[in-house]
């Protein structure tokens, strides 16, 4: 069993609207654990399901010793209270919920993963900066529960991935591609997951793998560009939430394929939708291509 200190909320009294949420058949609303509900990503998750009508707030966790572990969870916010406690014993928040809402860090996800095809939760994995085999090591926990992981939620990202697919594919190698991504100063990993989504489409369109052809971290005298590397450039400054670019340039021409995020409640609503979406799906992993049906 994976150390639940690495694991980021048990209800308290949550109040009637969240009750008959067990994790046998539904009588109610879904039930969703955020993890990591300190961070930005985990307080707008909150505010989302709080506010959403198909769906009930059924626990916030956070890593052992933090300081809102044993608060209420609006409470910390700087808001009223929701009667909902903060807890680090993710397991028991899991084994009373629907599902868990996941964007923390990819060590924490692999715990989440385990602790919740035990309570057999629709697991959302927002988590980005995961390798191959990390993302490899949740096949075990996807034989027992749903996994819905994504480097972006968003439905209009979602539909740039399925462009870029279609652009790389009708064009040949005589256009260089570049995925050129911005985010805030405080994001940790580079190239966004969201970058490497595009990067892999890019890919599969034009039919080889993306480890053989990936191009990033340029530096110095590099030498000329590889012919059919694609290519990528991460930025990172201010409070910008996500805008990212797939340029085709070739001699006399270039396509450009954009997409600006400017409020990243647009990822926690696509979250949400996931995690309701794998209510009735069996064990197994899927994507957002799967949610919305692309």
């Amino acid at each position: 069993m994976p150390d639940r200190r690495l694991c980021q909320a048990l209800p308290g009294d949550v109040g009637q609207n969240q009750l008959e949420q067990g994790n046998g058949p539904m009588t109610h609303k879904p039930g969703i654990v955020i993890t990591g509900a300190s961070g930005r990503m985990g307080q707008m998750l909150i505010k989302t399901v709080l506010e959403s009508d198909k769906a009930t707030l059924a626990g916030a966790v956070e890593r052992e010793g933090h300081e809102w572990v044993g608060r209420d969870v609006g409470e910390a916010m700087g808001g009223a209270p929701v009667g909902v406690t903060v807890t680090a014993d993710a397991l028991e928040a899991f084994s009373k919920a629907q599902a868990v809402i996941d964007f923390t860090a990819p060590e924490a996800t692999l715990a989440f993963s385990k602790l919740a095809a035990q309570a057999r939760a629709v697991h959302v994995i927002g988590t980005t900066g995961m390798t191959d085999e990390q993302i490899a090591q949740l096949e075990p926990a996807s034989r027992h529960a749903v996994i819905i992981r994504a480097g972006n939620m968003s439905l209009g990202v979602n539909l740039l991935v399925q462009l870029t697919k279609k652009v790389a594919a009708a064009l040949d190698e005589d256009f260089d591609i570049e995925v050129i991504e911005a985010h805030h100063h405080h994001k940790v990993d580079a190239p966004s997951g969201t970058a490497l989504m595009l990067g892999e489409a890019a890919a599969e369109g034009r039919g080889v793998n993306l480890a053989d052809v990936r191009d990033s971290g340029r530096d110095g005298i590099t030498g000329a560009r590889k012919r059919g590397d694609i290519g990528f450039t991460a930025v990172r400054g201010g409070d910008i939430v996500g805008e990212h670019d797939v340029l085709f340039a070739a001699a006399g021409e270039r396509i450009v394929l954009r997409h600006l995020a400017t409020d990243r409640a647009i990822f926690a609503r696509g979250a949400l939708k996931a995690a309701l979406w794998g209510q009735d799906k069996g064990p197994g992993q899927y994507d957002m291509v799967d949610v919305l049906g692309l």
